[in-house]
């Protein structure tokens, strides 16, 4: 009787675990199908931007597809680091480390990109997970909810006592080694792409959201 009630916790608990593994792909899936198309223009691919100046995809921890950037600014920047918060992810005051290629304890804005504010566009990269493994402060899982942020919606960066907003105009999944999405899609306005992995505790693909700086 109780290796049959033994047998039966380890069928409960083996369900439950699955259920919460693949819950959230299936749920990432329809996603994919029903919201993120409406914005399937936002970005378009500049056939001479396949190869971006100084950047590569390269393989890092556990065979891991990053963007590797080697650039250096002219001048370099007067902080090492600023803050950025998505209210409607309940992403607050993440550290985003200036000029790094490593995002394990912090956001990585990419070496070279656009400065908060500046003309161009601020490149960052973080880490997803599942989402139940998401929590403030766990940088391992910090973007795990970014497919929920919807056009319209507002990013908030703070560095040396300025705040810029940032509004979204939309999402896009791409490849991997999909390097054009580093361009801002103009050479006159003052953009900002967070970029992480999709579908959630996976590194198939990429998600972009792009944002533009209000006013």
């Amino acid at each position: 009787m109780r290796k049959k009630i033994f047998s039966l916790i380890l069928f409960g608990l083996g369900i439950f675990i699955l259920i919460q593994v693949f819950m959230p792909l299936v749920s990432y899936k329809f996603w994919e199908i029903n919201s993120y198309n409406q914005n399937v223009a936002l970005i378009s691919p500049n056939p001479e931007s396949s190869s971006i100046q100084g950047v590569s995809v390269e393989n890092v921890e556990n065979d891991f597809p990053a963007f590797i950037s080697k650039n250096q600014r002219q001048t370099p920047a007067t902080f090492s680091e600023f803050i950025l918060s998505i209210p409607s992810i309940k992403v607050e005051d993440a550290k985003v480390v200036v000029d790094t290629n490593n995002f394990e304890q912090n956001l990585a804005h990419l070496p070279g990109s656009a400065l908060p504010g500046e003309r161009g566009n601020v490149f960052i990269t973080g880490h997803s997970s599942l989402p139940q493994f998401f929590k403030s402060g766990n940088y391992k899982a910090i973007f795990s909810n970014l497919p929920q942020v919807k056009k319209g919606e507002k990013i908030f960066v703070e560095v040396g006592g300025q705040r810029f907003e940032y509004v979204v105009q939309g999402l896009k999944v791409v490849d991997p080694k999909e390097l054009w999405v580093i361009n801002p899609p103009d050479n006159e306005g003052r953009y900002l792409s967070l970029m992480t992995c999709v579908p959630p505790g996976l590194t198939l693909k990429r998600l972009i959201v792009l944002a533009k700086l209000s006013g």
